[in-house]
C-alpha cells in the first residue's frame, strides 16, 4: 500500500522547541525566542481545520462496495468518520487537503458474527478468561459489557487483520451462558467501542453442557431445565404487564433478560452442532416463539430444508475448526451448501480453548471460498450479510455514503494466502497501516 498526502504544508522546521546545542548555558533570550516560535507554530496548527486530520481518500484498483458491482479504479472519500462518496476515479475529484491512500483491493470492514474476544484473553490464564461462568448452567443475567476489555491484545490482532466489528460475549458451554454484545475493534474502553450492549442470549444444547456442570447429565435433562426456565420467564413477563405495580413480581435479573427474548427484543443464539440438537433448537423456537440464530451448526448441511423452512440464519462454524466430539462431522463446504440453499449466514471465529484463543474470519472465509462458496458470497458473508444478520446494515457492511467509514485495504485478492491486509480504518480513523 502506498500513502500520499495532499495537505496544507508549511515549513515548521523552525518549530522545534529544542534548546540551542551549545556547551554554554543558553541565555534567557534564546530560550524565550525558541519557545515563542514553538508557541506560534502550535497556534498555527490549532488554526487548521479539525477535519483536515479526518479527511481521507482511498484509491483502489478494485473497490468492492458490497452495494453493487465492484468498481475498477475506484475512490472512497471519508470525512468526519463517515463515508462521503464512493465511485470511479473518473467521477470523483479528490479535494485538496485529503490524505490519499492507495491499495490493490478495498472492501468494507470485516464483521465477526460470533466471538469471545475481549472476554477471553490472549494469555489463557484465569485472570483473562471471563467467557464462561461455571457456577450455574443457567445465567442469562451475565452481561458481556461487564467483562469486555477493549484493550485486549486479541482485539488489536483482529483489527490489524481487517476485523472492524465483533459480535462477542459469553461462550458456548452452558444452557444459558449469558449475553452477547457488538463492538468496534477500536476504542480505549468498552463505552467507546460498544455498538449494542445486549445483542443476543448465548445458549448451548448437547454434550458441551454436561461436560461443564454436574447437572444436566443428559440431553433430555438439559432441554427440560431450559424449557422450565423459559416457562418461568414467560410467567414473569406476563406478570410484569399488570397495570398495578403492586401486582407485578419482584424484579428478577434472570427472568428479566429471558423475558426480553420471549418478547422478541433479542434473539437466542443457540450453539447446536449435531442433528438432534439443531432440531431441538428449532422446536424450542417454535414452541416459545423466539427469534433464533444457530451458532456453529456443524451438521446443518443435513438439515438444509428444515432450516430454510424455519427461516433461521446460521453463524456457521469456522471451516478450519478441529473436527471432534459434536463437531466431528464439520465440513469445509458447509458455507457453500448453506449459500446454495439460500440460508443467510455469517462467518465466526468462535470459541477456542487454546492460545491464541481466536480464529480470524478472513482466513476462515478463504477456506470456504476454496471449497465451493462463490467469491462475492464469501465477501458478503463477511460484510453486508453479516451486518444484516446483526441488524446493523444501516451503518455497517458496505461502502456507501453516510455509513460508518470502516474500510480495509489489501495488497491483493483478500482470499489469497499470500495477500496481506495493509490498512484498516474504523470510523474514519486510520487504526492500522502494518501489512499482515
Amino acid at each position: 500500500m502506498m500513502t500520499t498526502y495532499r495537505v496544507m504544508s508549511s515549513d515548521c522546521s523552525s518549530c522545534s522547541p529544542s534548546l540551542p546545542m551549545s556547551a554554554h548555558r543558553p541565555t534567557s533570550m534564546s530560550i524565550s525566542r525558541t519557545f515563542s516560535v514553538a508557541a506560534l507554530c502550535a497556534a498555527f496548527l490549532l488554526l487548521l481545520p479539525l477535519s483536515a486530520t479526518a479527511q481521507t481518500a482511498i484509491e483502489g484498483e478494485t473497490v468492492y462496495t458490497m452495494a453493487g458491482d465492484p468498481i475498477e479504479n475506484g475512490v472512497v472519500l471519508i470525512n468526519d468518520g463517515v463515508i462521503e462518496a464512493v465511485g470511479p476515479a473518473t467521477d470523483i475529484t479528490i479535494p485538496d487537503g485529503y490524505t490519499v491512500h492507495q491499495a490493490a483491493v478495498v472492501t468494507p470492514g470485516l464483521i465477526d458474527t460470533r466471538s469471545v474476544v475481549g472476554l477471553a484473553g490472549i494469555y489463557n490464564i484465569d485472570d483473562d478468561q471471563d467467557q464462561l461462568e461455571t457456577s450455574s448452567p443457567l445465567q442469562p443475567e451475565l452481561r458481556a459489557v461487564d467483562a469486555y476489555n477493549a484493550q485486549e491484545e486479541l482485539v488489536e490482532w483482529l483489527r490489524n487483520l481487517g476485523v472492524t466489528t465483533v459480535h462477542t460475549g459469553h461462550a458456548p458451554g452452558a444452557l444459558i451462558s449469558g449475553q452477547t454484545m457488538i463492538a468496534k475493534t477500536h476504542g480505549r474502553t468498552v463505552s467507546e467501542a460498544v455498538i449494542d450492549s445486549l445483542a443476543m442470549l448465548s445458549m448451548t444444547l448437547g454434550p458441551q453442557v454436561s461436560s461443564n456442570f454436574d447437572t444436566p447429565g443428559t440431553r433430555p435433562k438439559g432441554v427440560s431445565m431450559l424449557r422450565a426456565h423459559l416457562l418461568e420467564a414467560q410467567a414473569y413477563h406476563e406478570g410484569m404487564q399488570a397495570e398495578d405495580p403492586a401486582d407485578r413480581p419482584r424484579r428478577n435479573l434472570q427472568m428479566e433478560t429471558t423475558a426480553k427474548l420471549l418478547a422478541g427484543d433479542i434473539p437466542a443464539l443457540i450453539a447446536a452442532h449435531e442433528v438432534p440438537e439443531i432440531m431441538t433448537a428449532l422446536r424450542l423456537a417454535e414452541e416459545f416463539g423466539f427469534d433464533l440464530v444457530l451458532d456453529g451448526a456443524a451438521e446443518s448441511y443435513q438439515l438444509l430444508d428444515e432450516i430454510q423452512a424455519a427461516g433461521i440464519s446460521v453463524f456457521t462454524h469456522a471451516p478450519m475448526i478441529r473436527p471432534s466430539g459434536p463437531t466431528g462431522s464439520a465440513a469445509f463446504d458447509t458455507p457453500a451448501r448453506l449459500h446454495e440453499a439460500g440460508i443467510p449466514m455469517g462467518f465466526q471465529s468462535g470459541f477456542e480453548s487454546y492460545v491464541p484463543k481466536t480464529r480470524v474470519v478472513l482466513f476462515e472465509a478463504a477456506i470456504a471460498v476454496a471449497n465451493g462458496l462463490p467469491f462475492e458470497a464469501g465477501l458478503a458473508a463477511l460484510t453486508i450479510e453479516a451486518a444484516d444478520l446483526l441488524g446493523l446494515s444501516d451503518r455497517l457492511g458496505s461502502l456507501e455514503a453516510g455509513k460508518d467509514a470502516d474500510v480495509v485495504l489489501y495488497n491483493g485478492d483478500p482470499f489469497e494466502y499470500t495477500t496481506q491486509v495493509c490498512g484498516v480504518f474504523i470510523n474514519g480513523d486510520h487504526v492500522s497501516d502494518t501489512c499482515l
